[in-house]
């Protein structure tokens, strides 16, 4: 046995009994070290403390090689722990302590009264000789630069500074129920943290819509189209490209639970532990919650040194080398004073004594401190002009990939993991909210009820297990269920009673928490302070200790005291169930969706959540999932699952679903169907669920109009659900630029067939969406007359499919094929098929590079089929010039939609189109609208390359 082993065998008590306390360090240095490897690592950090400790210390003692990498590890973490180690370093693991022998084994002064009884106490054996360390060893430490004077001075308090923030950052909150194997694992953040997708952001957003959806929204089009750079948290002060420059102000956007302040709680974990932006001194992390409650003027020393007293003593000294500080601010959305950013702002300095409002905006604007880094993280609809960052970044939250990856993390037991992951893979409302992480989360909690494989109950659950939840308010109503539940059954080995009974237990508390989330949510509030919660009869002392744990997330710092709902959607569920169980009668019912949906107010009410109805016009988009979430309670009222809540009976409670029908109807035939309020109604049918109310309102839908609304699969689902019920062919469906996908027109497939105008330009769509409308067109029932497929990569094979079906099809006179990668082998059977086409009359297909082949066999088709009308060059035909001049101009006074690789892509086979085209044809009106849209476009890439560049 070598001498770094000897040393650590006979020392390991006194190593044990340091380190204990705090491992983290000590273990995240030994993997990276590779001395423990990433199963052992992970293992660890569930173990406890000491357990953690004097496992790796057996792992370290196996060889010499593991036990000098222990003690370099040693010399690097020391500054975490007590001064005794550091001396027992010193002492050591001098570069030139060889062949020295060591004086006796340090001794403890705390443990003079009592002898640790740590695992290795039997193996004491006197004294220990002198570490050598190895010539590698030698050479890696003397290429480490020399520490500045004053880095002496502050390095004691930066090591406390870096040991609270470990120990603040380490642990993810979240929900475990039990010690049972389908519990979820360990919240240490290195076990449950899941990569996020982070990536530049370019998008213009309107506040006006609920963030869940704009998100959505985003993420179809940056998918798909854009080739997005993916970000790591910790790169985000990375220079861009090889001689780019670190960017100063870093702002990261992102909707509530898509994981900003856990992708930051990371960042400083990372930091802490050495591991991370070890070019900066010293890291501020600020939560504008925190500084809500600074009412008077005050200086940045002073705010610092209140937040981080052990600092106190140093700020001057880290101030005098502003450029290695690091600002973290957390939740600028949530921050209560206003921000003036076209104010002239004041010269301050760090002593200067202002408002936190001001301080905040100098330091995010870069006048006050310019040389200090700072990261911002915001909500959307939050204004943070753009300007005054280097990088601006969007959190997209999990890929498919990530939310496999979450599931494993979150159980325990794989199998059950494994259900759950293909359950979720297989239900489109759940798979499209699991890209949240908290979605994600709620999701996997509300399903420990039902794939737990310890859970062998009767009745009620067994019911649960053998209907999981559907729809987005189901799976809300099974994590709330879950949670009251778990509180209220604590200690009890009866886990089968029945739902009522566990509901009406808390009955009171989700009475008035409902009824503060619902008030709330009309006004778009979110922070609540004690008096908030006093004032609608909750605890603040029961936020810890029942259920509400799982609902209201407290903020308790040393000056202030503030809380919210876990997410903003388990607001609105909240305020979703408390109007559900008390609105009586159906009067009330339609009065409150009049009220919700288009912002009627109602006529006098005796009904609660009638009564206060001040709300503004330019808020009801935010009711929308509220609105989804109410009808969702609205079935489960009806259906006995909230008994146990109800105050009263439903008035005609069997009558509703057809009033309802009948109040859908009318909105159907009344309204123009476009934009987010059509699709908000679809999903209200959806979540209801209920055939009767559906059968009644599908017919009404006439036309349907949701162009450029950036579809998910889900609203798809909605669709479908609704639209299956009509037993009437639908005028028209335009989807263009809504981006579904192959999965959105899959889940769309069986209503496809009965629409007449069927728009599906520019949607992602490829050879297997071709297959999937070949079926519909060679369907008997099929009744499509105008088909645009435009935009999308159908390629050669694609588009033979769909000259095959066109062979014996009846209905179609109308198909537009504009850019979607035809080449001259996709016209192979276009003679020999079309020929015998009876029905259609048009056929676009310029911008796709057909070859003279092609353009010979289009001829061809022609003469042999002189009623059909083929389009195939721009300048053919006038109206064609107008429509493409009509979009390059909503490019251009839009140019977010040059993030679309795909428009960039469409806008460069339209110029070949053109410049072929140009070649063979004479002047003309024709011709005249041709070189504008030419010179259009190429002023268009131009510019767009010059901004990307």
């Amino acid at each position: 046995m070598n001498s770094a082993q000897k040393l650590l065998w006979s020392q390991r008590d006194l190593l044990l009994n340091w380190t204990c306390e705090h491992p983290a360090p000590l273990l995240r240095w030994l993997h990276d070290a590779e001395v423990l490897s990433s199963p052992q690592y992970l293992s660890l950090l569930e173990r406890s403390s000491s357990n953690a400790v004097a496992q790796a210390l057996e792992t370290v003692c196996a060889t010499e090689e593991s036990s000098q990498k222990f003690l370099l590890v040693l010399r690097e973490v020391q500054d975490y722990y007590c001064g005794d180690l550091q001396v027992w370093v010193e002492r050591h693991c001098r570069n030139d302590a060889i062949s020295k022998p060591a004086a006796a084994p340090v001794k403890v002064e705390a443990s003079t009264d009592k002898k640790p009884k740590g695992p290795f106490a039997k193996l004491l054996k006197g004294k220990s000789k002198g570490f050598t360390l190895t010539p590698e060893i030698k050479a890696k430490e003397e290429l480490k630069p020399n520490r500045h004077v004053k880095l002496a001075n502050i390095r004691v308090p930066i090591s406390a500074h870096k040991t609270t923030l470990l120990k603040r950052t380490e642990q993810l909150k979240c929900y475990s129920e039990g010690d049972g194997v389908s519990s979820n694992s360990a919240s240490y953040i290195e076990i449950r943290y899941t990569d996020l997708f982070v990536t530049e952001d370019n998008d213009l957003v309107d506040s006006r819509q609920h963030e869940y959806f704009d998100l959505a929204s985003r993420r179809a089009r940056i998918y798909v189209h854009q080739a997005c750079q993916r970000i790591r948290p910790c790169h985000l002060l990375s220079p861009e490209g090889t001689s780019g420059r670190p960017p100063k102000r870093v702002k990261v956007k992102g909707i509530a639970g898509i994981g900003k302040s856990v992708a930051v709680q990371r960042l400083v974990y990372e930091w802490a532990i050495g591991k991370s932006m070890r070019e900066f001194t010293c890291v501020f992390d600020l939560r504008f919650r925190e500084l809500n409650l600074i009412e008077a003027p005050l200086s940045l020393l002073e705010l610092l040194g209140e937040r981080f007293r052990y600092l106190k003593p140093i700020l001057c000294d880290l101030f005098s080398s502003p450029g290695s500080l690091l600002f973290i601010l957390d939740g600028l959305d949530e921050f209560r004073f206003p921000l003036d950013w076209d104010g002239p702002g004041k010269n301050i300095d760090v002593d200067s004594k202002v408002p936190v409002s001001e301080l905040m905006v100098a330091l995010i604007k870069g006048s006050f401190l310019p040389e200090a880094s700072v990261i911002l993280t915001t909500r959307p609809s939050t204004v943070a002009p753009k300007h005054f960052f280097q990088r601006c970044c969007v959190v997209l939250g999990f890929e498919e990939d990530q939310v496999k990856e979450y599931t494993s993390k979150f159980y325990k037991d794989s199998e059950v993991a494994e259900k759950v992951y293909d359950y979720i893979l297989n239900n489109d409302n759940l798979f499209v909210l699991s890209f949240i992480p908290l979605y994600c989360y709620i999701i996997c909690t509300a399903m420990v009820e039902f794939f737990s494989s310890g859970t062998q109950d009767d009745g009620d659950s067994k019911s649960l297990e053998l209907n999981p939840p559907r729809t987005v308010s189901e799976v809300y109503f099974c994590y709330l269920f879950t949670a009251v539940k778990h509180h209220a059954l604590r200690g009890s080995a009866d886990r089968s009673t029945p739902r009522s009974e566990v509901l009406s237990l808390a009955k009171q508390q989700l009475t008035n928490l409902g009824k503060m989330a619902y008030e709330n949510l009309l006004q778009k509030k979110i922070m609540f302070d004690r008096a908030d919660l006093e004032k609608y009869g909750v605890t603040p002392a029961d936020v810890q200790s029942t259920f509400l744990c799982h609902i209201l997330q407290p903020l308790k710092e040393e000056t202030v005291e503030m809380f919210s709902f876990f997410h903003l959607t388990v607001q609105e569920h909240l305020a979703a169930i408390y109007c559900a169980i008390n609105l009586f009668s159906q009067e009330d019912i339609i009065q409150a969706l009049d009220f919700w949906c288009f912002g009627i107010r109602p006529p006098s009410s005796t009904a609660a959540p009638l009564q206060n109805t001040d709300l503004n016009m330019d808020k009801l988009e935010s009711l929308q999932m509220f609105t989804r979430f109410f009808m969702g309670m609205l079935r489960a009222r009806l259906a006995g699952h909230l008994d146990g809540l109800i105050l009263s009976p439903m008035e005609q409670g069997d009558g509703i679903p057809a009033t309802l029908g009948l109040w859908f109807q009318d909105q159907f035939k009344s309204r123009k169907l476009e934009n987010q309020t059509a699709l908000n109604l679809l999903h209200c049918l959806m979540e209801f669920h209920m055939k009767e109310a559906t059968s009644i309102a599908a017919p009404e839908i006439k036309k349907l109009n949701l162009f450029k609304m950036k579809l998910s699969v889900v609203d798809c689902a909605a669709m479908h659900y609704v639209l299956q019920f009509s037993p009437h062919k639908l005028q028209e469906l335009n989807l263009g630029y809504s981006n579904i996908g192959n999965r959105g027109l899959n889940r769309l497939g069986p209503i496809l067939h009965r629409c007449e105008s069927l728009y599906l330009r520019y949607n992602c769509l490829d050879k297997q969406a071709a297959i999937l409308e070949s079926a519909i067109l060679k369907s008997n029932e099929c009744q499509v007359k105008k088909l645009f497929m435009c935009g999308n990569n159908l390629g050669p094979e694609g588009v033979l499919e769909l000259w095959n079906a066109l062979e014996h099809n009846t209905t179609v006179e109308e198909l537009y094929l504009d850019i979607t990668g035809i080449t001259e082998r996709g016209t192979e059977n276009i003679v020999n098929c079309l020929s015998k086409n009876t029905s259609l009359k048009t056929l676009t297909i310029v911008g796709n590079d057909i070859g003279e082949v092609g353009r010979r066999r289009l001829k061809e088709l022609e003469q042999r089929r002189p009623g059909l009308r083929i389009i195939a060059n721009f300048v053919d035909d006038l109206g064609l010039l107008q429509a493409y001049l009509d979009w390059v101009g909503e490019i251009r006074a839009d140019r977010d939609q040059m993030d679309s690789v795909k428009n960039a892509d469409a806008l460069q086979s339209v110029l070949k189109g053109l410049q072929v085209a140009g070649e063979q044809v004479e002047k003309g009106e024709n011709t005249e609208k041709a070189k504008k849209l030419q010179m259009q476009i190429v002023e268009l890439l131009r510019s767009s390359t010059d901004l990307t560049g």
